[in-house]
């Protein structure tokens, strides 16, 4: 009997310890790997000499009026968007504008997105107007770290009407104030000359 129970302690005491001296292998080849990643991540591969090493970097081309002409670096042309940064009023930078042109044939001229702080009210949607005219709601499609975004479609009238506006008022609703509108100004000074350079981006 006294053999039977030391056999199935010392069995036992293998069934315990087995695994435990497994997980202790694969735990060191696990450190081994990760170290040698951390290694690797540190010691450059090299790359063409001859490659352009601002392609893929974006830069300011040149400023119209109240819009910055915003590129990407490429082999070929580069792809260019309209961009405004827009502040509360006291210089605090609070939402940014982007716009683009699209091919022809389709309802909209052109496509837009802007970002808005976090804590925005997404139900309310967003609402912009020129120069007091009536607003035009648009809704947002996500949020990330960033802030929310709302993307939009201009038709060949809404473009007609930012080039011939002097400033579009950017409608949001607090999230913390849902009685409460904030309301940004975008300038529309040099929106003309600045789309006329702006990409069209292809689908």
């Amino acid at each position: 009997m006294s053999m039977t129970l030391k056999s199935l302690s010392l069995a036992a005491a293998f069934a315990v310890l087995t695994p435990i001296s497994v997980l202790a292998q694969s735990t060191d080849a696990e450190a081994d790997t990760d170290a040698t990643n951390d290694i690797e991540s540190q010691l450059p591969l090299g790359e063409d000499a001859d490659k352009d090493p601002d392609l893929g970097k974006p830069y300011t081309a040149e400023v119209i009026g109240s819009w910055e002409l915003r590129c990407i670096k490429t082999e070929a042309e580069d792809p260019c968007q309209m961009y405004q940064l827009l502040d509360d009023g006291e210089g605090a930078p609070v939402a940014e504008v982007s716009l683009f042109r699209l091919p022809e044939g389709g309802k909209a001229e052109a496509g837009g997105t802007i970002i808005v702080p976090l804590e925005t009210s997404l139900t309310d949607q967003m609402t912009i107007s020129i120069d007091g005219a009536k607003g035009r709601r648009y809704p947002f499609a996500f949020c990330n770290p960033v802030g929310c975004y709302a993307r939009m479609g201009l038709t060949p009238a809404d473009v007609t009407a930012f080039k011939r506006g002097n400033e579009a008022v950017i409608t949001i609703v607090p999230a913390l104030a849902p009685d409460q509108k904030v309301q940004l100004k975008l300038s529309l000074t040099g929106f003309t000359a600045s789309y006329d350079k702006v990409s069209v981006i292809q689908p």
